[in-house]
């Protein structure tokens, strides 16, 4: 009987033991799901460095909602070169599951990985041509990050206590006029000089470039990316501009950073003018959060007209998708992706929190919080935004050819028309 017994036992104890391990070959199966399996881990590759905190803090919300998810974030930015550090992600065979595109060449440089995102819902409910420089023959690869513009960022209050009223500059005249009664007030204003222009930095100098190149490529993206020449149409007001900053500029300029124009110098009033975007407004806020609401102000760039100032407005980063991932981790980078931009608090941390010009329809426009961003989402409204050219440019071109090329005029190793002759030289010979 006994016997009968421990036989009886040792058959029911094999069964319990077949069906566990049926479950974990079930649960083995989901490996990599979002659902009952395994977690699944994306990697996302982010350059935004200003809005570091505020992505960590999105990533920590979405995480608590989906708890087998977890997002490793890799920031690379402000003076590193992030372009080199994501090309040597996928040489290395650690390619993320989520990176940033700066348009049309880096959709191109890596169009065998990009996923089309036709289907998404943040695609869906982007902003009318808002996809077009993350799009390769009408197919989008990228989703906007948001809407940035650029300009020269001043210090309304450096302004005023000068006595120039920054509202009534409506020429390249007037510029150079308030730039001049600025700098004869120095020490009574108790400032270092006018300009912060952090010329150390290859992607500012671009940016500033764009001013001039976007109108000789039609202000179209798609012209920017496809031209093989780089005539600098406009390349004597760039050279006006230039040689206004350099005089007027904190120095040494060709080693002045971004941290140091504007965390030292434009943020503790030491400057009254720096070429930024209103990306700056998170960094200001984390140090003074009265500075954007009350002091910062932009003002465009007079190019193609002496009257008519406009700045570079749009869509500045698209996130690309790598598809070369397990299905479940593109899966999730997808719904993370639409839920940063369609969810309601997605929504609310994009506008609250990161202080971004939103990018996709239904969000409620009136809770951009800082003057500076409201005006730059005028410009946009108004036809006053030139695209990003220098998003467009040969890969490489910037940062190889554009900015060493222009810090030896800085530096008065070459003069402008020898800058001008080398750098569209390089343009062709890159693309």
């Amino acid at each position: 009987m006994k016997l009968k017994l421990v036989f009886i036992s040792l058959i029911m104890l094999a069964s319990m033991s077949l069906i566990v391990a049926c479950s974990s070959n079930e649960s083995g199966d989901n490996e990599g799901s979002s659902g009952q399996g395994d977690e699944v881990v994306v990697d996302l590759f982010n350059i935004k460095v200003e809005t570091t905190d505020q992505l960590n803090n999105l990533i920590d919300i979405y995480e608590s909602e989906n708890e087998n998810v977890k997002i490793n974030v890799t920031t690379v930015g402000g003076g590193q070169d992030a372009p080199s550090a994501l090309q040597a992600k996928f040489s290395s065979g650690e390619a993320p599951s989520i990176f940033l595109l700066g348009g049309l060449s880096d959709v191109e440089k890596y169009s065998e990985y990009l996923l089309d995102v036709s289907d998404m819902e943040s695609a869906k409910t982007a902003i009318d041509g808002t996809l077009e420089g993350g799009s390769m023959d009408g197919t989008p690869y990228g989703i906007p990050l948001n809407i940035e513009g650029y300009g020269w960022m001043i210090n309304k209050d450096i302004f005023e206590r000068a006595g120039v009223d920054s509202s009534t500059i409506d020429s390249y005249g007037k510029f150079v006029e308030a730039v001049e009664t600025i700098d004869s007030q120095k020490e009574e204003l108790g400032i270092d000089s006018v300009f912060a222009f952090s010329a150390k930095e290859d992607w500012v100098v671009s940016q500033f470039s764009s001013h001039f190149t976007a109108p000789e490529f039609g202000n179209d993206v798609k012209t920017a990316f496809e031209s093989n020449e780089l005539n600098f149409e406009y390349g004597d007001r760039m050279k006006e501009y230039t040689d206004l900053f350099n005089q007027y500029n904190y120095q040494p300029i060709l080693s002045l950073d971004y941290s140091t124009s504007v965390e030292e110098l434009f943020a503790n009033d030491r400057v009254a003018i720096i070429h930024q975007g209103n990306w700056i407004v998170p960094t200001l806020n984390s140090m003074d959060e009265s500075f954007a609401q009350e002091k910062l102000g932009i003002l465009p760039l007079f190019v193609s007209s002496d009257t008519e100032g406009e700045i570079v407005a749009g869509p500045s980063w698209y996130w690309g998708i790598n598809k070369e991932h397990d299905e479940a981790v593109v899966e999730e980078s997808k719904k993370f992706i639409d839920w940063m931009y369609t969810s309601d608090k997605g929504k609310e941390l994009i506008v609250e929190d990161f202080k971004y010009i939103p990018s996709h329809e239904g969000y409620d426009t009136d809770s951009i919080s800082d003057p500076v961003s409201a005006e730059v989402y005028e410009y946009l409204l108004d036809g006053n935004g030139k695209i990003w050219a220098n998003n467009q440019y040969p890969d490489g071109f910037f940062s190889e050819a554009l900015h060493p090329e222009f810090q030896k005029y800085l530096g008065e190793q070459q003069s402008w028309e020898e800058f001008e002759e080398a750098a569209s030289n390089a343009f062709t010979e890159m693309r």
